[in-house]
C-alpha cells in the first residue's frame, strides 16, 4: 500500500495510490479512516510531504562508509519546520558555505512507540519513504550543536509517498545530482539496522504516529549548488526529486 498527501481543492488531503489513481481518504491515515469515494489521476497531482511529524530523528554515522565506527546508535534531531516534499526547492542559506545532499531511507511511525524492543518495531512502523538530510558542512563542523547545519528551512526533504510493504533491511537506494549517481547503498549495510534504531530511540523518546526516522546516509556525499536537481531513489518506493536554489 502507498500513502500520499496531495493538494486538492486548495487543501492538503491524504490519499491511497491505486494504480495510476489517487483514492482520497478522510480520517487518521495511521488509524481509522475511510475512502471518500473521490478519485483523481496520479499524473499531474501536486504531491506534498507525505508526513506531518511531531519530531524528526536522524541517525549519524550509521554506515561504515560514511564515518568512524560507533559502538552505539547516534541519533540527533531535525526540526519539522525544515520539512519539504517532492518538487519543492532546497534553499541554500547565503552564509552557509558548503551544503551537501544526504540520501537516506526514512522510517515512518504508524503506532505510538515507547520503550519497545527491536522485535516489536514492525508493529509500530507504518512504512518507508525517501529522505534527503540536507547538511551545511561548515556549520556542522564549527557549531557545538547541529541546529542550523541540519535544520535550516528546507533541509529535510521527504517523499514522494510512504510504502508499507517493504523489508527495512532489504532496500537498495541511491542519490543522484543532475542525473549522476553520487551515492549507492543498501540498508543491509547499516551499522545499526532500522529495527534496532527505532527501538533504541523509543527507550527515551516516545515516537508518535507520523514521526519519522532518517536511518543514515552512506559513503561520500555531494555538494549542492544553485540550479542542481537532486534525486533520492529507493527500490520499492520511488524517486524524491528536489531542485536547488540560492537563498
Amino acid at each position: 500500500m502507498r500513502l500520499a498527501r496531495i493538494e486538492h481543492g486548495g487543501n492538503p488531503v491524504w490519499a491511497m495510490i491505486e494504480g495510476d489513481e489517487l483514492a482520497l481518504i478522510e480520517g487518521d491515515p495511521f488509524g481509522a479512516h475511510q475512502a471518500t469515494g473521490e478519485r483523481v489521476p496520479l499524473e499531474g497531482a501536486t504531491l506534498l510531504c507525505p508526513v506531518t511529524p511531531t519530531k524528526i530523528v536522524a541517525m549519524a554515522v550509521n554506515y561504515r562508509s560514511h564515518g568512524a565506527p560507533v559502538e552505539t546508535p547516534q541519533p540527533f534531531l531535525k526540526t519539522p519546520s525544515a520539512l519539504i516534499g517532492p518538487g519543492q526547492s532546497i534553499v541554500l542559506p547565503p552564509d552557509a558555505g558548503r551544503v551537501d545532499e544526504e540520501g537516506e531511507v526514512v522510517a515512518v511511525i504508524g503506532r505510538r512507540a515507547s520503550r519497545i524492543g527491536a522485535e516489536e518495531v514492525d508493529a509500530h512502523v507504518f512504512g518507508y519513504t525517501c529522505g534527503n538530510d540536507v547538511s551545511a558542512r561548515e556549520w556542522q563542523q564549527d557549531d557545538v550543536q547541529w541546529w542550523r547545519a541540519k535544520s535550516s528551512d528546507t533541509f529535510a526533504a521527504v517523499g514522494p509517498w510512504v510504502e508499507t510493504d517493504l523489508d527495512p533491511e532489504a532496500i537498495a537506494f541511491r542519490a543522484r545530482v543532475n542525473g549522476e549517481t553520487v551515492q549507492d547503498a543498501h540498508t543491509s549495510q547499516l551499522v545499526f539496522g532500522v529495527r534496532e534504531c527505532v527501538a533504541f530511540i523509543s527507550q527515551v523518546m516516545t515516537l508518535e504516529p507520523g514521526d519519522i526516522v532518517y536511518t543514515g546516509t552512506p559513503g561520500t556525499t555531494a555538494q549542492l549548488s544553485e540550479g542542481d536537481v537532486v534525486e533520492i531513489e529507493a527500490e520499492g518506493i520511488g524517486v524524491l526529486r528536489n531542485p536547488v536554489v540560492a537563498g
